[in-house]
């Protein structure tokens, strides 16, 4: 699929309305397009709204509103409106930074935002495991994307740990590859996200273990 093509799925993606096969290869894109994990931050608030609304309206009535064909576009060309308004308030304000220190040196400059993902991509050599894990930081903690290639599959079930600098430790997330999708050709590819409740900087290393105890991969924060 074209890349504009796939740009596009960021409305659907939100939404939870694309098949298991487009999930998995939007996750992927993900990994790579700013501008699409920029488009999924401003769509977050619109798809949360929707699925409330599905878990408050009873099963017997009729929803005042049911999803057409056309959602999705509006979305994104009202998303592409806000994204212009606020690439706007973003020049104004570096311009006003550079005014402020040509005017006084000393004066610190207006920030537009904040760190963008952090990124960390390994691969152990003996037991074959790969991945490549995206991390941003919240207000609650961490928000962790991770994408792992496991040529053992659904011969095992996996967790990802968050290690402290302290020693402490959290569970992000845990999965299993099915057997069928490893034998099919995935190769054991799986994508998944979790979080943890700790500060992004807190972090001095991630883990990826089988739930009985056994270390496949070290991915360790620069």
């Amino acid at each position: 699929m074209r890349p504009l093509e796939r740009h596009r799925d960021a409305g659907a993606y939100a939404l939870g309305v694309l098949d298991a096969a487009d999930t998995f290869r939007f996750d992927d894109h993900l990994m790579d397009c700013p501008t699409c994990r920029a488009l999924l931050e401003e769509l977050g608030p619109a798809a949360r709204q929707l699925a409330a609304y599905d878990r408050l309206t009873p099963p017997h009535v009729e929803p005042l509103a049911v999803p057409g064909p056309g959602l999705i576009d509006r979305l994104l060309t009202e998303s592409g409106r806000l994204h212009r308004a606020r690439r706007r308030r973003w020049l104004c304000a570096v311009a006003a930074s550079v005014v402020l220190a040509v005017a006084a040196p000393a004066t610190a400059g207006l920030r537009a935002d904040g760190p963008g993902p952090e990124q960390i991509t390994a691969r152990d050599g003996r037991t074959g495991v790969s991945a490549t894990l995206t991390a941003r930081g919240r207000d609650w903690g961490t928000d962790i994307g991770l994408r792992v290639r496991d040529p053992h599959g659904g011969a095992r079930v996996c967790e990802l740990i968050a290690v402290a600098a302290d020693g402490s430790e959290q569970t992000v997330t845990t999965w299993k590859v099915p057997v069928g999708e490893s034998a099919g050709g995935s190769s054991g590819d799986l994508s998944t996200r979790g979080g943890a409740a700790l500060a992004r900087e807190d972090i001095a290393r991630y883990e990826v273990r089988t739930t009985d105890g056994q270390h496949l991969l070290t991915l360790r924060r620069p």
